[in-house]
């Protein structure tokens, strides 16, 4: 096991993603290095107010603690409250235009060193995408390089991680999926340590090829109120699922990570509408009835 190698792959992938998002936008990122009390650090960069990202984070972090938070463990009590190292690039972007869909992506790693035996590590991460507007042929390329990312390490492991992330990115109080999926997966070390580091190095790899052409067909694209009205809307549900359920911000607080970087997954602008519902055969209707729910696009596109 090589945690200095993760890191080294870590902080570069956080400057590749940093320059081909300042490549698309006018607007630079800012860079916040930060240290935490308990152990470790880390340095978000937030680009704001762009012409193409309305706001889009990138944060690597490093942490140490004493205690494993129970978000972390809950799979694995043996090492409730084992001290623990911690690393990850998360990232989220929020376009401007609404016919460009917002995307995260997380890969991460860590170790648990409970006292009564050795150490636990695992992999984890995917990516997702979030559309507005949903376009096919955008669905089609993000599951397929989706799939690609997952190749080399069987048939299966799409299939796998794709289930995983329709499951994992679900509001249960809406029944609905976030977006339209695509890699999920956690506490993975199947295969050995280079293995799983290699699998989580192909996803992090393929993210850009996956979200790159999509936003560069849709940056440009003509918008108007009624659109904008609606992504704001739809942002919503972005913000209640980071606070509700998602396991990566529940660890960031429960760590005592700095909370300005956990939180920069959220949307700089958002509405909620009491009891709205799309008005039948519209384009925002199709979002409700043909995507927000788990589907086998590569079969069915």
């Amino acid at each position: 096991m090589d945690a200095s190698a993760v890191e080294r792959y870590l902080n570069d992938l956080h400057d590749r993603i940093t320059a081909a998002v300042e490549g698309l936008d006018t607007a630079k990122f800012r860079r916040d290095s930060w240290a935490r009390p308990e152990g470790g650090g880390g340095e978000s960069r937030i680009l704001a107010e762009g012409t193409v990202f309305e706001r889009a984070g990138v944060s690597f972090s490093h942490v140490f603690g004493d205690k494993m938070p129970q978000s972390a463990s809950t799979q694995r009590p043996e090492i409730a409250g084992a001290p623990f190292e911690a690393m990850g690039l998360s990232l989220v972007f929020h376009p401007r235009n609404p016919h460009a869909p917002t995307t995260h992506c997380n890969v991460r790693f860590l170790v648990a060193s409970p006292s009564a035996g050795p150490a636990v590590w695992w992999f984890g991460g995917g990516f997702d995408l979030t559309p507005y507007y949903p376009y096919d042929e955008d669905v089609l390329h993000w599951h397929r390089t989706a799939r690609e990312a997952c190749r080399p390490f069987g048939s299966d492991t799409y299939g796998k991680f794709k289930e995983w992330c329709d499951r994992y990115f679900y509001l249960p109080h809406r029944n609905e999926t976030r977006g339209v999926g695509g890699l999920f997966f956690d506490d993975f070390n199947q295969g050995g340590f280079e293995t799983s580091f290699s699998l989580m190095r192909s996803v992090g790899d393929h993210f850009l090829s996956a979200y790159l052409p999509i936003i560069e067909r849709r940056k440009d694209q003509a918008y108007g109120e009624r659109e904008r009205q609606f992504q704001l809307y739809r942002r919503g549900r972005y913000v209640e699922f980071n606070l509700v359920y998602d396991r990566g911000t529940l660890f960031g607080l429960q760590s005592r990570g700095r909370t300005e970087s956990i939180l920069m997954s959220m949307p700089p602008l958002v509405r909620w509408d009491y009891d709205w519902h799309p008005e039948p055969g519209s384009p925002e209707a199709r979002l409700y009835q043909d995507f927000l729910r788990p589907r086998d696009y590569l079969a069915e596109l």
